[in-house]
């Protein structure tokens, strides 16, 4: 069987399987907990089909891999996996929307839109299946960029865990922590520099593609940019929550970039600090 179709059979078992768990369990992160793992398993079946013999799609294969291992590894830590590890929007949004449109919103949205990116950011694999071709100088500059962008997830998701440790350790001691949410480190220079690693790590697994086919000009650029659409909305929606809970939220916004990390602005003067 063709390793796409293969593909698109995964993609339906897996909405199918995440879309019964919801249900059944009341909790509607079962994408997220399967997020850091299918793709693997796609670009696995499309290096697999070529029997492993093709060094392109052997690297890729190792580099989602080392993608999903530390994705993993940070969902679970975060008692993802456990019981009750619903993201904390979800039933935000429940109550904002009666029964049956929440439903609606989890089958299409949740379940059946976010599986079908996961399958579209891997399909440059099968592009590079289809194209088989020597391992060569951009492939070479494409992995180094991909490890680089992954090491600065690292680093951000590592910095955001080890604020929140401090945050919930001063609060256990009845201490006011210094900030109420993440500003230094990597996050003085972006609101959100995980969600930019996070996608252009998938915008050099396109790159992959591009570079077997011999041109950018490939439809499966659809993948990594229905990617970017879902962190711009998930952005506008977390920043709303986390605005409403932290007014002081919107001094940070006003000079602090929204995803790629830049330096941050000049804060404006207040008329009482010009008098």
């Amino acid at each position: 069987m063709d390793a796409l179709i293969v593909c698109a059979w995964i993609c339906v078992a897996t909405c199918a399987a995440t879309w019964l768990a919801s249900l059944v369990s009341g909790e509607h992160s079962w994408v997220d907990r399967i997020w850091s793992i299918v793709p693997v398993v796609y670009v696995g079946v499309f290096a697999a089909s070529a029997g492993f013999a093709d060094a392109r799609l052997n690297v890729l294969a190792v580099l989602v891999l080392l993608w999903g291992a530390r994705l993993t590894f940070n969902f679970a830590r975060r008692g993802g996996y456990a019981p009750g590890g619903e993201d904390y929007r979800w039933p935000i949004l429940r109550a904002r929307l009666s029964r049956w449109q929440f439903q609606l919103f989890n089958l299409l949205f949740i379940t059946v839109y976010q599986n079908i990116i996961l399958l579209l950011i891997s399909l440059p694999a099968y592009t590079a299946l289809i194209h088989p071709g020597s391992f060569g100088a951009v492939d070479a500059a494409l992995t180094v960029l991909f490890l680089g962008l992954l090491v600065g997830e690292t680093v951000a998701d590592q910095q955001q865990w080890d604020f929140h440790r401090r945050k919930h350790a001063a609060l256990a001691e009845g201490r006011a922590p210094q900030s109420r949410f993440m500003r230094t480190g990597l996050f003085r220079y972006s609101r959100h520099p995980n969600y930019f690693f996070e996608q252009a790590q998938w915008w050099v697994v396109f790159g992959f593609g591009a570079a077997a086919a011999g041109s950018v000009l490939q439809w499966t650029a659809v993948g990594p940019a229905l990617l970017t659409a879902l962190f711009v909305g998930s952005t506008i929606f977390t920043e709303s929550i986390t605005l409403s809970r932290y007014p002081e939220y919107a001094d940070y916004r006003a000079v602090t970039s929204p995803i790629v990390p830049w330096p941050p602005r000049r804060a404006a003067a207040r008329p009482a600090d010009v008098a």
